[in-house]
């Protein structure tokens, strides 16, 4: 009698099985883990108030056939540091600079300078993608 062996083994892996143990670490180990406390020296911070200080913003405005405005009041390139001085009035002030991508950075630089000089915070506007 001729009787045929059949040890083949199935080697067919269930994959359904391997992601429910990972989905199960994974939750055991959020459950399990502590979070992580700031470590260093004791430290007792200070507490404050907060407070209502409003910076006036200030925008300059540069077209690419270089025609100044200062919130949209049209200046020549002479005034516009008389214009921010007179605007910001010696406080912290934010200018935002709405320049052409057309004009030179040198007029940009300038601006920016001029404002800085006058200790405010200067930003670029820009257009989203």
């Amino acid at each position: 009698m001729g009787f045929q062996q059949k040890n083949k083994v199935d080697a067919a892996f269930s994959m359904s099985s391997m992601t429910d143990i990972i989905f199960l670490l994974l939750i055991f180990f959020m459950l399990t883990s502590s979070f992580i406390t700031p470590s260093g020296l004791p430290v007792n911070l200070p507490s404050s108030e907060t407070s209502d200080i409003v910076m006036q913003e200030v925008t300059v405005s540069v077209t690419k056939d270089l025609r100044y405005s200062v919130n949209d009041k049209i200046v020549s390139r002479d005034q516009i540091k008389a214009e921010l001085t007179t605007l910001l009035e010696g406080k912290k002030g934010q200018v935002v600079l709405h320049i052409d991508k057309e004009v030179p950075v040198e007029y940009l630089v300038e601006i920016g300078g001029i404002a800085a000089g006058l200790e405010a915070n200067v930003s670029i506007a820009t257009q989203p993608y």
